[in-house]
């Protein structure tokens, strides 16, 4: 059930009561939920928060902590998987769920009682109707056996009436059926994703008027996180910044007389270069691990290093320049450096690199771009080790978006700087080595134990970046025209001690819509071949299964693609 009005049907619902909040680990859950606990923060309403990385820890999260909770927020979790039949909930139990990934699970969707999902229902998600996929007519076959049987054998006209009646009701029965099987795979077959869930949040709090320049600022942050990782289209992502823009005007406005407050936070958007980190890097480093100008001068290959040192020589930067941190540069070259970018994005195929950005400067203490908080939270996020456990990883990401964690936000940019170095050095290694294997009606990839730092790449997001990466410069390097129509799995070890590996599916790059097949696709390959596969994540393109049916696995895949 979709509620509509968040204020009335859940907020106020919550309001004074014990709750249980399960957070996925994205930055964009983290978001929202720093939004909602502002908000419960000032209203004295008591929560338990537990951060969750997949369906088998939320499990033991909700059994954990169920007793005398009645209502239960998921943030990123849940819209996908039947929760009731799932969790077995008693039937005080509500669950509100927030949560981006589509499709939804139908079973919550017609739930009238104890799942309610928080946002309005999107039409272009064309979620069947109920009589189409539920079927509450009960049977009355035993009812005509009575009949049947209470009848005299002498009157064969009626039983063959009932015979017919019956054969024509299993019939149509069968029909429904097949009917009902082609609807639920046209509407299962893609994975991908809805409007942000920090955003979501945070339209409540402006419908409810308790909406501030910080809430708003975590919502780019949770919406710039979907657009970094190509979870939405770019036309989405564009609209939501605008939007998003227009409630900073606001919030800004209204507090313009208070000089005092205006110090505190200034959120601006404005036209900017989409290079990673540029800010707090050097200029060479930034051009060579941003994918967009990677990819496009080919960066991997010596010709490109020849195009990366072209580009700067006729940008007028000097080399000393480039390889110093931005901040450090000649105060000019700062000031005119996007205006050079500028110039030459289109003459070296490079336009996609201008773009726009939001940045916040808290006082003059410091000044960051929402994609550096969102590398930065990414970087923290999965950089779990024996010593540092996801929990307290996922406590640094979240501390990041406080004010005064500079220290720690700072950190997390090196951090980030460290992990996109390993990308590049390891897509540069890929596909210098030709180790992009075409299956035919796919591509895919996997990660060698003994590459540098591979155990960076058993984490979702950081593999997912290495394989969009890769299938970029593949179609870029490649002279195959299909290349562009192919998507790409990538795999690397997760647990050398479990013998299993991570896999993750992108999309094609052609593909507007970033929909993906992989997460049926998966699920199926696994079945035909009888291979264990553990699809613990909640967006179902990632999963994890055995090392050693990884190749028997990717056979089956392939011919299940044909």
């Amino acid at each position: 059930m979709f509620v509509k009005n968040l204020q009335n049907d859940f907020y106020n619902v919550i309001h004074g009561k014990q709750c249980l909040i399960l957070v996925n680990f994205d930055v964009d859950a983290i978001c929202a939920s720093k939004i909602l606990q502002a908000l419960f923060k000032n209203d004295n309403i008591v929560y338990t928060l537990v951060p969750i990385q997949g369906v088998k820890e939320m499990v033991r999260a909700y059994q954990e902590n169920a007793d005398e909770i009645e209502f239960v927020i998921m943030i990123n979790c849940g819209a996908t998987l039947d929760i009731v039949d799932m969790l077995q909930p008693e039937e005080k139990v509500i669950f509100f769920i927030l949560d981006s990934h589509r499709p939804y699970d139908l079973c919550n969707v017609y739930n009238e009682t104890q799942v309610q999902i928080l946002g309005n229902l999107n039409p272009d998600e064309e979620i069947p109707e109920y009589n189409d996929v539920f079927n509450d007519e009960s049977s009355d076959e035993e009812q005509e056996d009575e009949i049947s049987d209470g009848e005299d054998e002498s009157n064969q006209a009626k039983r063959r009436r009932l015979n017919e009646a019956r054969i024509l009701k299993k019939r149509k029965r069968r029909e429904w059926e097949e009917k009902r099987d082609e609807i639920l795979f046209n509407y299962t077959q893609y994975s991908y994703y809805g409007k942000s869930s920090a955003v979501v949040a945070y339209e409540m709090t402006w419908q409810m008027s308790r909406d501030n320049l910080d809430m708003v600022w975590w919502a780019i942050i949770g919406s710039t996180e979907q657009a970094i990782l190509s979870k939405v289209e770019s036309s989405t992502s564009v609209l939501v910044a605008g939007d998003l823009q227009s409630h900073v005007a606001r919030l800004s406005h209204n507090r313009g007389g208070d000089a005092e407050q205006l110090s505190a936070i200034k959120v601006t958007y404005d036209k900017d270069l989409q290079l990673a980190l540029y800010r707090h890097w050097t200029v060479e480093d930034s051009f060579r691990h941003s994918i967009p100008t990677a990819v496009a001068l080919r960066l991997w290959s010596i010709k490109g290093e020849q195009r990366l040192r072209e580009f700067l020589a006729e940008m007028g930067l000097p080399l000393a320049q480039s390889r110093q941190r931005f901040s450090a540069m000649d105060l000019n070259l700062r000031q005119e450096f996007r205006g050079m970018v500028e110039k030459l994005a289109n003459k070296y195929r490079i336009s996609s690199i201008v773009g726009a950005n939001f940045t916040m400067q808290y006082g003059y203490r410091f000044k960051y771009c929402a994609t550096d908080i969102v590398y930065s939270m990414l970087a923290i996020l999965e950089s779990t080790t024996r010593d540092r456990p996801p929990q307290l990883c996922f406590l640094e990401a979240s501390d990041c978006l406080t004010h005064s964690n500079k220290d720690l936000l700072d950190r997390g940019i090196e951090k980030a700087k460290n992990v996109l170095v390993h990308i590049y050095k390891t897509a540069q290694s890929i596909l210098e080595l030709k180790q992009v294997i075409n299956a035919g009606t796919f591509l895919y990839v996997v990660l060698a134990d003994s590459i540098m730092n591979s155990h960076m790449f058993c984490h979702p997001h950081i593999l997912i970046i290495l394989a969009q990466f890769i299938l970029k410069a593949y179609v870029e390097s490649s002279r195959n025209k299909r290349a562009a129509t192919w998507p790409l799995v990538a795999s690397a070890t997760y647990s050398e001690e479990d013998g299993t590996c991570l896999i993750v599916g992108i999309p094609p790059v052609s593909e507007e819509q970033p929909r993906s097949l992989f997460g049926r696709a998966f699920e199926q390959a696994a079945k035909n071949t009888n291979s264990y596969i553990e699809a613990d994540y909640f967006d179902s393109t990632i999963a994890r299964l055995k090392i050693e049916g990884r190749l028997k696995f990717f056979d089956a895949l392939a011919a299940l693609l044909v």
